[in-house]
């Protein structure tokens, strides 16, 4: 274990799975920073996910193509030969991130609880961090470092955003008028709400409140349908900047927004970064896990519904990381149940 009068020399962190779990790990860094400053902290990180999360200054980023197998293993061992950490923070749950985890040398291995620690990660660590239940995905990464003795929490998300990235949300939304950012696809497409619905939602804010309305999301042919049937959709103009943006740039448009409205997904988690309020559109996933961590009272929350009519039982009775991903599941939320907490966000925001 670690010696208990000083800090480590060297931290490595471990985790590159998607986009918002990636956002989750950047508090647990900033308490580290805090707590620790000439702590050497090192991120082994995807390459998709680091090109937001490689803005934050003061750490090493490691990256890994997910995608390359065995061509990624032998890059990153290329990367990390010779050296050792004095601590791996082992905080992905999979065999794939486990496996890599062999390849970092380190005094001490932390990982997740025995009860937590799925796909057999507690074989590739040499200790574990406090067992903790039905926890949102953030706060179980703070018993990281908690485990550590840092009791603290920093939730601090900032990023230094480049400046095209702010110009670029500067030329979209250019003054006070309120904005409704849209980004309406997960990557999981079960837990997608349906374009005439998002284009419902659109009418609402325009005619309602006389909000601007932009359509935000990457490149992905799924993502670019959605948008042009939404468009269709809508008896009105909006903006469609799906697949016109980097993530740099998203971020920068999320942080002038009013108000953000999507499912689980990267953005959600995003917009969370910024300060900007989250519509969260649960069904398929429990918001009391991983949904927006500052904005749960304002996600419409349909996993209960989903668990009683999918499930046949109430949501406490279902292991912590069900997932009720089926066909029509996101369906059980109702346009007037969104319409509903955008009018009450927009009466109670200052």
């Amino acid at each position: 274990m670690l010696p208990a009068d000083r800090p480590p020399r060297s931290v490595c962190i471990l985790r590159l799975s998607a986009l918002g779990d990636t956002c989750h790990v950047v508090p647990v860094i900033r308490t580290l920073q805090r707590s620790w400053p000439e702590t050497q902290l090192t991120w082994i990180i995807g390459k998709a996910e680091a090109r937001l999360l490689g803005l934050i200054e003061g750490v090493e980023f490691i990256t890994v193509e997910k995608r390359a197998g065995l061509a990624a293993a032998r890059e990153l061992r290329a990367r990390l030969a010779g050296r050792r950490f004095d601590v791996l923070m082992h905080m992905q749950l999979s065999l794939r991130a486990s496996l890599l985890s062999r390849l970092v040398s380190a005094g001490v291995r932390l990982g997740f609880d025995r009860a937590r620690a799925r796909e057999l990660q507690w074989l590739f660590t040499s200790t574990q961090i406090a067992a903790r239940a039905r926890e949102h995905v953030l706060d179980s990464f703070f018993g990281f470092p908690a485990a550590l003795g840092i009791s603290e929490r920093v939730l601090r998300w900032d990023l230094p955003l480049p400046a095209e990235a702010l110009e670029y949300a500067e030329r979209l939304i250019p003054d006070e008028r309120p904005t409704l950012v849209i980004s309406p696809c997960s990557s999981h497409e079960l837990r997608n709400w349906r374009p005439e619905r998002y284009a419902a939602l659109a009418e609402h804010a325009v005619r309602r409140h006389g909000m601007r309305v932009i359509l935000a999301g990457g490149p992905s042919a799924i993502e670019r349908r959605m948008g042009e049937q939404i468009e269709r959709a809508a008896r009105l103009q909006l903006c469609n900047q799906i697949g016109r943006d980097t993530l740099p740039q998203l971020l920068a448009l999320l942080a002038r927004a009013t108000v953000l409205v999507s499912p689980d997904s990267g953005p959600a988690h995003m917009a969370t970064m910024v300060g900007t309020p989250v519509i969260g559109l649960y069904a398929a996933t429990n918001p009391e896990r991983s949904g927006p961590y500052l904005s749960r009272r304002w996600c419409v929350d349909a996993y209960p519904a989903a668990a009683r009519r999918l499930r046949g039982c109430e949501p406490q009775a279902l292991p912590w990381t069900t997932k009720i991903e089926v066909p029509g599941v996101m369906d059980l939320i109702e346009v007037q149940q969104v319409t509903a907490k955008l009018d009450e966000l927009l009466a109670w925001r200052p």
